[in-house]
């Protein structure tokens, strides 16, 4: 048998008595019909107000009580929605991946770009980390969400148009394991970086905290599409 939620429970409830009191005001007005010759007019009509009120008590609460779990539900949709545009900071298990340049020297006629980071190398690893399940990403405080670019500056790598020097945090929401794994496995990312001298660490927290984004949406050409509308 499912759960029943506590605002389906309350409300449930509240639909019972209703339906008592319903039955003990048609009883009480079947007591006015048959025992006026026996009891006195003004009691019973006291008794019948009493119930008529406590009937509309009851109506006025499951009004409320449907109201407040309709608030409920929309104020959870609303975090959801937050929290997949990446405007508010979430916590959660995950990783920390922490990505160097090479400190070996090139070799005579090598060309030292293969011992350096690249917005490339970057991206395969964000690559990978969302194929494995990742729910939230950051680079060096920067939240990724749809519209972030990751790209080269000279030097330095530019996220969501804030440029940064190597060493390069990346924070990781997800399942820890998981997202090691991914990122571990033979002849991947990490392994190819690493064969270059590129130092890579990886450590999974209990508990990673990944920022919100800081920046603005526009939306010069799109626009919501109207329900029905085409």
């Amino acid at each position: 048998m499912l759960p029943i939620k506590q605002g389906q429970f309350a409300i449930a409830l509240v639909c019972v008595v209703l339906g008592i009191m319903l039955a003990v005001q048609f009883r009480t007005t079947q007591d006015i019909k048959s025992s006026i010759p026996y009891q006195r007019v003004e009691d019973l009509s006291q008794r019948l107000n009493q119930t008529e009120k406590e009937r509309d008590a009851l109506v006025k609460q499951v009004q409320d009580l449907k109201r407040t779990s309709g608030a409920e539900a929309a104020s959870k949709e609303y975090d959801l929605v937050r929290m997949g545009a990446g405007v508010v900071a979430v916590e959660g298990p995950g990783i920390i991946v922490t990505i160097d340049d090479s400190k070996r020297p090139s070799k005579p006629g090598e060309n030292p770009n293969l011992y350096l980071i690249h917005d490339d190398d970057i991206l395969k690893v964000i690559n990978e980390l969302w194929a494995a399940g990742a729910e939230a990403i950051s680079i060096n405080e920067q939240r990724l969400i749809a519209s972030s670019e990751v790209r080269c500056a000279g030097p330095t790598l530019s996220v969501n148009n804030s440029r940064y020097s190597p060493p390069y945090e990346v924070r990781v929401i997800g399942e820890p394991t998981t997202l090691e794994n991914a990122l571990k496995m033979r002849g991947g990312v990490i392994e190819t970086l690493q064969f270059w001298g590129i130092q890579v660490t990886m450590k999974k927290q209990d508990i990673v905290t990944v920022p919100a984004y800081k920046g603005a949406f526009r939306f010069e050409f799109a626009k919501p599409v109207k329900e029905g509308g085409h």
